[in-house]
């Protein structure tokens, strides 16, 4: 267990954990930092492939997570208040979603392999899976909608 993390800590209500344990609970799939689509009469959200412009997309992580606001102001901070108001958007697997519904993370989730590259292995994330928004254009995200990996 890495310092400043309490065993089994993702079993603990989400409002319980320590900025660490909160970060540490993300799986580095990647969806997250998909691009989505919302339907404006029913609010449906489509995926898409079109990933942030500062998505790795072998790594599946944030190339400049610590300062991501100064490249794409509008990231969401999640957070256990935030939660609530952006479930809609978040990953069907998402560990965050998962354990505010009060389920339990699934078997290949990196903090119970000890292995980050589970996640991967598992097929639930979008490594070598996306495009850069840099290179698509916004009139062109319906073309490139895609069910969520994983699931």
């Amino acid at each position: 267990m890495p310092d400043g993390m309490r065993p089994r800590f993702w079993e603990l209500p989400l409002k319980e954990l320590t900025r660490t344990e909160w970060e540490a609970l993300c799986d580095g799939c990647g969806k997250c930092c998909l691009n989505k689509l919302e339907d404006e009469d029913t609010g449906e959200v489509a995926l898409t492939d079109v990933a942030c412009r500062l998505l790795d997309g072998t790594t599946c992580r944030c190339s400049k997570y610590a300062t991501r606001h100064d490249y794409v102001p509008e990231c969401i901070v999640l957070t256990p208040r935030t939660i609530r108001k952006n479930l809609y958007w978040l990953p069907q697997t998402c560990a965050y979603r998962l354990r505010h519904e009060g389920r339990p993370l699934p078997g290949w989730h990196p903090l119970l392999t000890g292995d980050p590259e589970s996640v991967h292995r598992a097929g639930v994330s979008v490594a070598g899976l996306t495009v850069s928004e840099v290179e698509v254009g916004d009139d062109e995200w319906e073309e490139h909608i895609i069910e969520e990996p994983g699931t």
